[in-house]
């Protein structure tokens, strides 16, 4: 398999993009991997990279997503920071990644059992962190279940995994209400944006679409 270049990837519809994702997950959880050099890739896209997706995912060092979604170099762009949520930074390089380099879809990529969101689950204060996790928080206090203070917490993993969701969610919003341009390309069909979990019991990813 080669790298993809500037032709392959103008043919690349946001839905196709979403498959090849899909696709690449489904390889994943059955142990299988695409026939692709590596080190060919390398030398593909020395002199230019053509990536059709762009992936926001936690720091965890079990979801790496071009290991998660079997691709290969110069195939997306991939944005990580813990709890997976979104800054103007993080906007800018979507923006990028969209708008100039042309790729087709954004995930906003959580995970089940994810320690940041564990950490706003229990409203953890510590130096830097502190400002991390308050960024989560919005996503512990939109989740209504359950109302057991007691249980709001993060040995709740049912409670910890439903918080993870709707920062996915709530992230995916957030991209649409503070970057008009990703909004209008969505408005447009040039990019679809779209949330997935990450089971790391399983490997498996489920889609949060339209």
């Amino acid at each position: 398999m080669k790298a993809h270049t500037k032709e392959t990837q103008h043919s690349i519809s946001p839905a196709m993009a979403l498959e090849f994702l899909k696709e690449g997950n489904e390889r994943f959880q059955n142990n299988l991997k695409a026939n692709r050099n590596l080190l060919d890739q390398v030398s593909d896209t020395k002199d230019g990279q053509f990536p059709f997706a762009t992936i926001l995912s936690c720091i965890d060092s079990r979801v790496s997503a071009e290991l998660v979604f079997d691709q290969g170099v110069g195939d997306v762009f991939s944005i990580r920071i813990a709890g997976n949520f979104v800054n103007e930074d993080i906007l800018g390089s979507m923006e990028f990644a969209c708008k100039l380099a042309g790729t087709k879809v954004i995930v906003v990529l959580g995970h089940t059992s994810c320690g940041a969101i564990k950490g706003a689950c229990d409203h953890v204060e510590m130096g830097n962190l502190t400002h991390l996790i308050t960024q989560i928080t919005p996503a512990v206090d939109a989740t209504d279940e359950p109302s057991d203070e007691a249980l709001r917490n993060s040995k709740n993993l049912k409670f910890v995994d439903a918080v993870a969701k709707e920062n996915v969610m709530q992230t995916i919003e957030n991209i649409r209400k503070k970057s008009p341009i990703l909004k209008e390309m969505e408005n447009e069909g040039a990019i679809e944006i779209v949330g997935g979990m990450y089971d790391i019991s399983s490997g498996k990813v489920d889609f949060y679409t339209k």
